[in-house]
């Protein structure tokens, strides 16, 4: 991600260009605060990120964290999917040991890089034992934010990732780290060996729900509808969502709305109540694109179980 990047001199945009050897000795003062070990797992630009790869690196971080000499690790990654890819750790990494996502929002060629510092505070946070328990969180511009929770609130600006109504966990700052909160739920899964293609789709105004068909036709084995308000439809795409439950695919119902939950306040054709009584799965309180993940890695380990697949998301 734009960590890893420079301007690219003929066209002045930012392409991957920086090791992570290179990171490491781009920070003052990082071998004060612990002994580093690098592992150039790949350099893509994080619009590129895959759930499988997310999958590959997990095993590797469970290999390497699993060791007594290592403390915690720290993932260098684009902002663009960030909070994706740290949620799925979040799911599938099996240890209390301090997981850090960290980034940039400006690259190595800018006149100020952020990247050093939150390098360095990462490193701090994975070393350190207050961060113990937290799981895996995001970790920019001094904040600590809970996988689950955190999304990207801000194109450019450096002090972008934010845990909303939730939150952040704590605070890095002249060397300490300072804890607020403590994670509430814990959901780990067991890593397997493909994941079930899911389609995530937001709703919209006149929205008519063919891709909803189109998809379920092409085989996705489950779907994550990104609804309106508390988890409402209009009649052509609750319809669409029938279909697919007729099918057997499960359905998942989130919000488009930033903060609040998905609750069955509407008993009307597409209303959230609805949709929930005719077999679809409300999300909750979690954003749609992490709701994809976690079905992923639900239809995985108990296979398409609606009671089994509604507990994860309760």
């Amino acid at each position: 991600g734009t960590i890893a990047e420079k301007a690219d001199a003929r066209t002045g945009k930012s392409v991957p260009a920086v090791s992570g050897e290179e990171l490491v000795k781009a920070v003052p003062g990082l071998a004060k605060v612990a002994n580093i070990g690098v592992l150039n797992f790949m350099n893509i630009d994080s619009s590129q990120m895959t759930p499988g790869i997310w999958l590959k690196l997990s095993k590797k971080v469970n290999e390497i964290i699993k060791r007594p000499d290592i403390a915690g690790v720290v993932v260098t990654h684009g902002t663009d999917t960030m909070a994706e890819g740290a949620y799925f750790l979040e799911l599938t990494v099996h240890s209390d040991k301090p997981v850090v996502f960290t980034g940039a929002m400006k690259d190595a060629s800018d006149p100020c890089p952020d990247g050093p510092a939150n390098i360095l505070n990462a490193v701090i946070q994975a070393s350190s034992k207050e961060a113990l328990g937290w799981g895996v969180t995001v970790t920019l511009n001094n904040y600590v934010n809970g996988a689950r929770d955190v999304r990207k609130t801000q194109t450019t600006n450096v002090q972008t990732f934010e845990s909303g109504e939730k939150g952040y966990l704590g605070y890095v700052y002249d060397g300490k780290v300072r804890r607020f909160n403590d994670r509430i739920r814990k959901i780990k899964f067991p890593l397997p060996s493909k994941l079930p293609p899911v389609v995530f789709f937001s709703t919209y105004a006149g929205d008519r729900g063919d891709f909803i068909r189109y998809a379920v036709d092409k085989g996705a084995k489950g779907l994550v509808i990104d609804a309106l308000g508390a988890g409402n439809v209009n009649a052509e795409t609750c319809d669409a969502i029938l279909y697919a439950l007729s099918k057997n695919i499960p359905v998942v119902i989130s919000t488009r709305v930033y903060y609040g939950s998905v609750v069955p306040a509407y008993g009307d054709h597409g209303g959230g109540g609805m949709l929930e009584k005719k077999g679809a799965i409300l999300a909750g309180d979690l954003m749609g694109t992490k709701a994809r993940l976690l079905l992923m890695l639900a239809l995985a380990e108990v296979g398409n179980n609606p009671e089994k697949l509604k507990s994860y998301f309760e």
